[in-house]
Order: structure tokens, then sequence, then C-alpha cells
């Protein structure tokens, strides 16, 4: 779970200097990404939210999938929300500290503050949203993000389920 969200934190090619769970878990992070990026449905989505999310359209989509998946993870997967969470909150692997400071703290923060118990509701998807926004080193309008979710809901909701049948296919292990 740690390493597959490390994904985000590594740049370039060589990972080859971390653990083998670590590279494990930046090559399904980085999987995923690509599966995401190149899928039809998501394409398709990604174009059609472009006017009113301009560059961060494909952003938004990964924090809708992010809020849709916690909304509907009974369907995914067997361990209720909560227990899946705290699991996730108090595991602590034993390579985290060869893992990057920034990453470290923002685990920190993302275990104290516990942010993934609020993706399933309106106000875990806002504040996802503006975090996200502040990050980016560019203007933009993911602050919008929310509003454009529950305009085109039904739509995204029917992209998400498309996505996740075609990963769960693919990704199968």
């Amino acid at each position: 779970m740690v390493s597959n969200l490390y994904g985000d934190f590594v740049k370039g090619r060589d990972y080859s200097h971390y653990p083998e769970i670590v590279q494990k878990g930046i090559y399904l992070h980085r999987s995923i990404d690509n599966f995401i990026d190149t899928h039809p449905a998501v394409t398709e989505l990604r174009l059609s939210l472009y006017p009113k999310l301009p560059k961060v359209a494909g952003i938004a989509i990964d924090l809708y999938f992010d809020h849709l998946l916690a909304r509907n993870w009974g369907n995914y997967h067997s361990k209720e929300y909560t227990l899946f969470l705290d699991e996730f909150y108090f595991y602590e692997a034993d390579f985290e500290q060869e893992l990057k400071k920034e990453f470290n703290e923002f685990m920190g923060y993302f275990r104290t503050r516990k942010w993934l118990d609020h993706y399933p509701t309106a106000f875990g998807l806002a504040k996802s949203c503006e975090g996200v926004a502040k990050r980016i080193s560019f203007e933009n309008v993911l602050h919008n993000a929310p509003e454009q979710f529950y305009k085109r809901e039904n739509d995204i909701q029917s992209c998400f389920e498309i996505y996740m049948k075609d990963a769960i296919e693919k990704f199968s292990f």
C-alpha cells in the first residue's frame, strides 16, 4: 500500500536502488496511471470536461475516481472501508526509512489527519480538489471540479464503472 502511493514521489525511470517491494509498487502505480490515461472511456470523459476544467480535467478524473471508489468501496473490496483504512493508517513498512523525507512527512499528515476517511463525502471531494490545486505549479480551476462532478455525476459514474471493470480484468493477480 505504501509503495504504491510512493509512485507519485519518484521521478525518472531508474528506481532500481529501492527495495523490491517499492519497485513493484512504483511499477504498479505507473501502470495504473498509464492505463487510466489511455483508457478510451476516460479519454472521452476527459475531453468532454476539458472546456470547464482546462489543463486539469485528467487530474479531476483521478480525484473523481478516488471519490467514487471510496463511495462504492463495498462493490470492489470485501473488507469494510473504515477497517481497511485503520489497517492502512497504522501499517508501518520496514522500508519507509529508505523513502524520501517529503514522502514520509506527507504520510505523517495523511495518517494523523486521516484524509481518506473523507473521500466518500462531498466534503472530501472538495478538500482533495482544493489540496491538489494548491500543489499544482500553474494557475488552475481544479477548485471547480466538485461542481462539474455533480453536474455530470451520472456520466462520470458510468465511466468509472466501465474503467473499473477493465482495470480489474487487467490488474487482477
